[in-house]
């Protein structure tokens, strides 16, 4: 499989079309897979096992952006899933990419983010873009092995994206745009960028109507990449500061409209938290299956250390939280791609608690391991560096948690009037 290479004419234009309507199930609660979507599973599971995992320590030791991976992911159709089949993509949901996602993530999350961040520049493109948008900077990620990057995020404005500094003048047909952005994932392999701004000066306006979205070429003049940042976790993704200056952006290249820009950029996240859950899902449960294996071979007071309850009800916990985070990404994803009202905050639930539950699994596989686990040698001194970004990105716990009880609050409320 997985599109291009073994799939072929009428067999391959039917997954196609079985991807773009994933809607048999919309009427009531079904657990099981479809099979496509298993063969899909099936397929990134094993491109994991035979193209990721083997290289990801090394990977994580030389911090360099695997073009490689990314090449032959792209060669099999794994990327782009979300470009609309006219552009030639296949046009997928969001429970799909995650079924995806999950396995690329238990292989290396540094890796997956390097394959899937791509996806998050183009989100807001799929949404909010025209066909001529979508024809000229979709297509080129389909025709070529090339990704996108999305820039919002700030030295002084990650979470309150409202308080963007960066900032777009309309001079005729133009926009001139300044400012800086931080902790950009593919900011120095992007072909283009997503980059929110603030084209409203008057402080005394709402967020709502304060920001524009541009796309922006990466080769414009102006633009200046920053040094790769070597980061904790996740050093084979490519993470960089992007400064913009005096940079001539065509008016086509707004995306919605003038003062919509916000709801652009948070939108976007409707699709791309759940897909951010799910790869916290795959490490965990990495986590979980290093931990169970090791826990089955190392033997104290004459039995396997699994056989002590301290550890086997560690392993337990571990299980637990796994197969509930896995059920929120879901429920996430399907609600994604139902459009229901309920999106937002399901997509805030599932990667707080995915998060979460990540970080507690990567370090309780650590203590199972003991010495060892704080070892290189071993994979889980990994497994806990790369988890803690997912408690970060795309939005803090705190954050989601922000999100999740606002939400709570204004039901109440209306449930009370």
């Amino acid at each position: 499989m997985f599109l291009r290479t073994v799939l072929k004419g009428e067999k391959c234009q039917k997954l196609m079309r079985t991807f773009s309507t994933r809607t048999e199930h919309a009427t009531g609660c079904n657990f099981e897979l479809t099979d496509t979507q298993k063969e899909m599973q099936e397929q990134a599971r094993k491109f994991t096992k035979e193209e990721i995992i083997p290289v990801a320590a090394e990977y994580d030791r030389n911090g360099k952006y695997p073009w490689d991976i990314v090449k032959k992911a792209w060669s099999l159709g794994f990327l782009n899933k979300h470009i609309p089949e006219y552009c030639g993509g296949i046009s997928i949901g969001t429970f799909d990419a995650c079924l995806i996602g999950e396995e690329f993530a238990y292989g290396c999350t540094g890796i997956s983010t390097a394959l899937e961040a791509s996806g998050l520049g183009q989100a807001p493109v799929v949404a909010f873009g025209t066909k001529e948008q979508h024809m000229k900077y979709l297509g080129r990620l389909v025709q070529e092995p090339l990704v996108a990057a999305y820039c919002v995020t700030e030295p002084g404005a990650g979470s309150d994206v409202a308080g963007v500094k960066t900032k777009a003048e309309k001079k005729g047909k133009e926009w001139i745009l300044n400012g800086t952005k931080m902790w950009i994932t593919n900011g120095g392999v992007a072909n283009w960028y997503f980059v929110l701004a603030r084209t409203n000066s008057d402080p005394k306006v709402p967020a709502s109507k304060a920001f524009t979205a541009f796309i922006v070429e990466r080769d414009s003049e102006g633009v200046i990449v920053g040094r790769k940042e070597i980061n904790m976790g996740q050093r084979a993704s490519d993470t960089r500061m992007i400064t913009f200056e005096d940079v001539r952006v065509p008016e086509e290249n707004v995306l919605a409209s003038e003062g919509k820009g916000f709801l652009v950029a948070m939108k976007t996240f409707d699709k791309t938290r759940p897909l951010v859950a799910c790869a916290s899902v795959g490490l965990a449960q990495r986590a979980l299956d290093e931990a169970l294996k090791y826990a089955m071979e190392r033997k104290t007071f004459n039995k396997p250390i699994a056989d002590h309850q301290a550890i086997a009800f560690m392993l337990a916990d571990m299980s637990i939280g796994v197969e509930t985070a896995r059920l929120a990404w879901m429920k996430s994803a399907w609600a994604s791609d139902q459009n229901l009202p309920t999106a937002t905050v399901l997509a805030s639930i599932a990667k707080c608690y995915g998060g979460d539950v990540a970080n507690k699994c990567a370090t309780d596989a650590v203590q199972i391991f003991g010495g060892a686990g704080f070892n290189t040698e071993y994979p889980v001194e990994k497994l806990m560096r790369d988890a803690k970004i997912y408690q970060i990105y795309e939005g803090t716990a705190q954050i989601q948690r922000l999100i999740i009880s606002r939400n709570l609050l204004n039901e109440a409320k209306q449930t009370n009037k």
